[in-house]
């Protein structure tokens, strides 16, 4: 049987151990640092991350946060580009390789092609005086005092601490190209935050005859038939010229018939709500998602600047579309 409490101190001693070292990266967020970001920004080309074993894990990693926050970069790894990967690489493209060591064999079979081609290579290492560090253009120093593994073999600690390094570059590059929420999106139209960042109502609404309208002396029965070929559990109210009156909704029905309300004799604008909740064109999904949310309401008519119903979007439409 499990020492629960033994487990539980292991795994919150491998935290405070990472912990720890993290917190000791912020005093090499140095000049040699800000160095490292100036080339990154003035690269013409993409950033070419490497890495061997863990360090190509964590590499990936880096890469795929360089190029969705707005700095075009991927992963190549150092083995396959001593057989023909390193065709993908130009004179434009700035390096980054990740090795703690910096004594990886298959990175250093490649730091002569390397110089021939004169690039620019920024390293992480966790030892300043090896082959890689030297090498390089700048080297930022990762170097860790322990792994969080208790024999002290498994890279932990290390590859946290590149991996924080990593996102420290990629952030500050961020900030300094002025990317912005919307163009994280851009880089991520298949996401919950594409969608709500890009998604705009225009492109989920309901249009021409499939909005339910009646008119302002409509009877009351006359409006629920709409409602019930339209499928909305809604209707819009219109005067003859189009300009929206009002809305009569499934808990307009209810309150209706509590009143016991004569639905053969009785005009629609007499039980409507009127100056329902509206939204313009080109609004985004999900602030028409809020606004349903922060009103209690399942349904928004989109109008125009003459006030006239252009469209209806229902919540349904938004659910379905992966706004949450």
């Amino acid at each position: 049987m499990y020492d629960i409490e033994k487990i539980c101190a292991l795994g919150r001693a491998v935290i405070e151990t990472e912990a720890s070292i993290i917190h000791t990266l912020v005093a090499r967020i140095d000049h040699t640092f800000a160095a490292a970001c100036q080339q990154l920004l003035a690269c013409e080309g993409k950033i070419i991350v490497m890495g061997m074993g863990k360090s190509g894990h964590i590499g990936k990693k880096i890469a795929a946060t360089f190029a969705s926050t707005g700095s075009p970069a991927f992963f190549i790894h150092p083995g396959e580009a001593k057989h023909g990967d390193f065709g993908m690489i130009t004179a434009k493209d700035v390096l980054l390789i990740l090795s703690n060591s910096g004594e990886t064999e298959e990175i250093l079979a490649i730091l002569p092609f390397i110089k021939r081609l004169d690039l620019v290579l920024i390293a992480l290492t966790g030892n300043p005086q090896s082959t890689l560090a030297k090498a390089a253009t700048i080297n930022i120093d990762v170097s860790v005092s322990k792994e969080a593994c208790p024999l002290g073999l498994a890279p932990t600690s290390s590859t946290t601490a590149a991996l924080v390094m990593g996102d420290a570059l990629a952030i500050s590059l961020l900030e300094k190209r002025g990317f912005t929420a919307e163009d994280f999106a851009r880089s991520h139209p298949g996401g919950t935050l594409g969608k709500k960042l890009l998604l705009r109502i225009d492109e989920l609404m309901h249009t021409g005859h499939a909005i339910p309208k009646v008119n302002y002396d409509a009877l009351l029965k006359t409006a629920l038939i709409e409602m019930t070929q339209k499928k909305l559990g809604m209707t819009t109210i219109v005067y003859d010229d189009n300009r929206l009156a009002g809305v009569f909704t499934d808990g307009d029905i209810r309150r209706a018939f509590d009143k016991n309300t004569d639905i053969h004799n009785t005009y629609i604008h007499q039980v409507m709500t009127s100056m329902p909740k509206v939204i313009t064109k080109n609004t985004l999904a999900a602030e028409a998602l809020h606004m349903m949310q922060t009103h209690k309401i399942t349904s928004l008519i989109v109008v125009n600047p003459e006030n006239h119903p252009i469209g209806i979007v229902h919540l349904h439409d938004i659910l379905r579309a992966g706004v949450v």
